[in-house]
């Protein structure tokens, strides 16, 4: 009898989650030189990290002998103060993604339900399986968060309901208003998740964090992944009312956000010119992608994150074609999209050298 007969059953049934391919193992598995090789795959900076960051790292190597900050004063602090919020309304997490898991830890079990839409960000599904929580996927027409459908399927059982602002993989968003009547119905016994992993891509962001302010029960997720280029480091934060934020304090592992992510992290929000040039380059990528779709007469949500969703007819082969060509992009099939693949922003040549491999890919496909 093997050891998962001994394993709990839920555990057993989850599919681990599968990032973007690493440009090592693609520069291995083919033969290719890696500094030849691009990754639009996993919606990163390809400005790289924060000049600002990178000194900061620097310095704290010093320091490397001694534990970090257990409370992460310093860099809660300073994100309070830069959103308007207190200390105790910031919690650090080794990535947004383990405040995803310290709310899962916190609301859910056997008997809870986690809603979110049905191409929202698969880790969502994956947590709720390994909590042996029931995950209610609501459809999400036009890949658009419909808030109304997501309220009609609270039950006395919800615990958890994420709404990912802008979505991964869709790149849509839902507006203010939207949000204030959804949130004009949230009850009480539901911790309403905004995951805004890429709110600072946007260029007319809605206000969320009122509710913060107004102690309802939510949690704002936020990482330094994205537009700081901090995404090795594994550092992002959850922003909640006390009583929600105090569970998630409770649930986190001792020091789990090492001292050069703090470091870099404090160091990377005070860079405006790092994010203004980010944010810049990320508008220029996303015009460049949506003109270059149209042309090429391709279906694709237009979209204000830092990505794009376009639909080529079978994902998986244009991934592994594009792959050959070196340039790694994101296949859709684990997000019930096998026709489509998700094409991260990148510098201009970049972007270019990317709609090159897609027409080579796409033409050797009607030969």
């Amino acid at each position: 009898m093997g050891i998962t007969a001994y394993a709990n059953q839920f555990v057993c049934d989850r599919h681990a989650y599968e990032p973007g391919k690493p440009i090592e193992d693609t520069a291995r598995e083919l033969g290719l030189d890696p500094r030849g090789i691009i990754k639009m795959a996993s919606n990163e900076n390809p400005l790289g990290p924060s000049p600002l960051a990178k000194e900061a790292m620097q310095a704290a190597l010093e320091k490397a002998h001694i534990y970090p900050d257990g409370g992460g004063l310093a860099l809660r602090g300073a994100i309070a103060r830069e959103l308007d919020l207190e200390i105790d309304n910031v919690v650090l997490g080794n990535g947004s993604n383990e405040i995803i898991e310290l709310l899962c830890h916190a609301f859910l079990n056997a008997e809870a339900e986690l809603i979110a839409a049905e191409h929202a960000f698969v880790v969502y599904k994956l947590m709720a399986g390994l909590f042996g929580a029931r995950y209610v996927e609501v459809p999400d027409p036009g890949f658009v968060h419909d808030l109304e459908a997501m309220a009609a399927a609270i039950t006395d059982r919800t615990r958890l309901l994420f709404i990912a602002n802008p979505n991964n993989p869709t790149g849509t968003m839902v507006g203010q208003e939207e949000i204030d009547r959804f949130m004009a119905k949230a009850p009480e016994h539901v911790v309403v998740c905004f995951d805004e992993a890429y709110f600072e891509f946007l260029r007319e962001p809605p206000d969320v964090l009122k509710y913060v302010r107004e102690g309802r029960n939510v949690c704002v997720l936020r990482t330094c992944s994205k537009i700081h280029g901090l995404a090795a480091l594994r550092i992002g934060y959850g922003l909640a009312a006390p009583g929600v934020a105090d569970l998630l304090q409770k649930a986190r592992q001792p020091f789990n956000t090492n001292a050069l992510a703090q470091a870099g992290a404090l160091a990377a929000l005070g860079d405006a010119d790092h994010i203004a040039r980010t944010r810049q380059l990320n508008f220029e990528g996303l015009e460049c992608f949506h003109k270059g779709f149209r042309k090429r007469g391709l279906n694709f949500v237009p979209s204000v994150a830092n990505f794009v969703l376009v639909e080529v007819g079978d994902g998986d082969a244009v991934f592994s074609g594009m792959l050959k060509r070196g340039v790694i992009v994101r296949a859709m099939r684990t997000y019930k999209l096998p026709g489509w693949i998700r094409i991260t922003t990148g510098t201009a040549g970049q972007n270019q050298r990317t709609l090159a491999a897609l027409d080579e890919v796409l033409a050797g496909m009607t030969t």
